[in-house]
């Protein structure tokens, strides 16, 4: 493509708060899911890459949701449940969950995740597909549903209810006769997907150990995955392979830098170890010339484990912690869902949900005032595959912290690399840097007092699109 040159195009910031210039609408046509391959210019290229469905776009704003293991495991004071244990050691005395959608709500998550039913085929909720679920256990006499006061929950304090389902069931004696489980397995999906509303995430491991009579299982990955789009066509669906969000490769809380929104459907087929391994990178930094669209979820836990064990109550993470685990997964184009385990009484511990409050608080403060908001910004094309930015304040201010956006809805995620920099006096410093951008960039630098920033697209894929800044004080990290 020869290099072309635009005119300047100035508009005035509006002011806004820590989401606002990013914030975009969900009515969206569906996602383009078009190959490079074959295209005769980078810009037509540009024109079929792979963009989000309304669905994605909704699920990346949540930017935080939480994940809830509860199960047999959190009485058993186990991780992983060997399929084996009574139904009625699942006894939560105080069970509440609108005390988790209160806490997640405080701590600013959109969305929560709840393990309908674990490795150990524990179901919580009174299923027709198993004995082994609530409806053999003490609580509520045996009446209980969790799933049901989850998701009631999460309405009643604005959060999206989502649902895990673990394919490996160690306690079902159908797992291993593979079209058997496999009808088993859609008939508790059907189950979920029609009983509770609409889901917002429908969320799958790639787990496939033996089942309980030694046999391991061939999982019908299209046919589950078609079930959920069925039934919840508003809903993501997560695995490793898909087909809506991936796992981020790691359980750190860490998204890649890079980080592409896009995948090779082909690269990781369907879940599970034989096909993650060695793709451990893929699954972190995504493809640039992937075909679809498939964002990274970054999941990790507020404490060691993934279940509640009292042992673990004096190793909650810092809000520090927390706080970089926002500027590592929200900050670098994924979306951050943050484990948090009840206790056997069936409540979010004490420690968890004060320390979640902190690290909002924190939050709040950090993106509290865009000192870019009414600032004059500018524009312009420098190359075939770069430009170039200027927000010129109203007066100099200090700045600390940057998030840059692009505007994923209308052209998919296209710069490669870019550069802050901050103009002090006549001078440009540059102020931080990095590679892609996508939804969300966070940079936090030592603070320098500006009359202007300037963000360098230095390589984008396609001619780059105009992207959004705000600016804050911040602070270094």
């Amino acid at each position: 493509m020869a290099e072309q040159h635009q005119p300047e195009r100035v508009q005035w910031l509006p002011a806004t708060d820590r989401r606002g210039f990013l914030r975009m609408g969900a009515a969206l046509a569906g996602g383009i899911l078009v190959s490079p391959r074959g295209r005769d210019s980078a810009h037509e290229w540009a024109l079929a890459r792979p963009r989000p469905t309304a669905a994605q776009l909704l699920w990346q704003q949540d930017e935080v949701a939480l994940f809830v293991h509860f199960g047999v495991n959190t009485f058993t004071d186990r991780e992983w449940g060997d399929g084996r244990e009574d139904p009625a050691v699942f006894a939560p005395t105080a069970l509440d969950a609108r005390q988790w959608a209160r806490a997640a709500r405080a701590a600013g998550g959109r969305a929560m995740v709840l393990t309908a039913k674990h490795h150990d085929g524990f179901c919580l909720w009174p299923t027709a597909t198993t004995e082994h679920s609530v409806r053999r256990s003490p609580w509520r006499n045996g009446d209980g549903d969790v799933v049901r006061e989850f998701v009631d929950a999460c309405r009643a304090e604005g959060l999206r209810p989502g649902l895990y389902l673990s394919p490996w069931d160690r306690n079902n004696p159908v797992y291993g006769d593979s079209p058997r489980y496999n009808n088993l397995f859609e008939a508790q999906l059907t189950e979920l997907c029609t009983r509770y509303g609409a889901l917002s995430e429908i969320w799958f491991d790639g787990a496939n150990g033996e089942g309980p009579n030694g046999k391991r299982q061939t999982y019908d990955w299209k046919r589950f995955w078609d079930a959920c789009h069925r039934l919840q066509p508003e809903a993501v669906v997560f695995s490793s392979a898909g087909p809506d969000v991936r796992w981020c490769g790691n359980e750190q809380g860490t998204a890649g830098d890079p980080n592409w929104s896009t995948m090779d459907p082909l690269a990781i087929p369907e879940p599970g170890g034989q096909f993650e391994a060695g793709k451990e990178g893929l699954l972190q930094h995504g493809d640039p010339n992937g075909s679809v669209w498939r964002p990274a979820e970054i999941n990790t836990s507020i404490r060691p484990g993934w279940f509640y064990h009292a042992a673990e109550d004096a190793r909650v993470r810092t809000v520090d912690d927390l706080v970089s685990l926002y500027f590592n997964s929200v900050g670098r184009n994924g979306k951050l869902l943050l484990n948090v385990p009840p206790t056997p009484a069936g409540l979010f511990p004490e420690v968890d949900v004060a320390r979640m409050a902190d690290w909002r608080v924190r939050l709040s403060a950090l993106f509290a005032t865009d000192l870019a908001g009414n600032a004059r910004a500018t524009w312009r094309r420098t190359g075939a595959r770069t430009a170039e930015l200027d927000v010129v304040l109203r007066r100099p201010a200090t700045v600390g912290l940057a998030r840059i956006g692009e505007d994923i809805r209308s052209h998919g995620q296209l710069v490669a690399k870019h550069s802050v920099y901050g103009q002090v006096g006549s001078e440009w410093r540059l102020l931080a840097g990095g590679s892609t951008i996508g939804y969300a960039r966070l940079h936090r630098f030592p603070p320098a007092s500006v009359g202007a920033v300037r963000v360098v697209i230095e390589e984008a894929v396609d001619a780059p699109e105009r992207v959004d800044l705000a600016l804050y004080a911040g602070g270094a990290a």
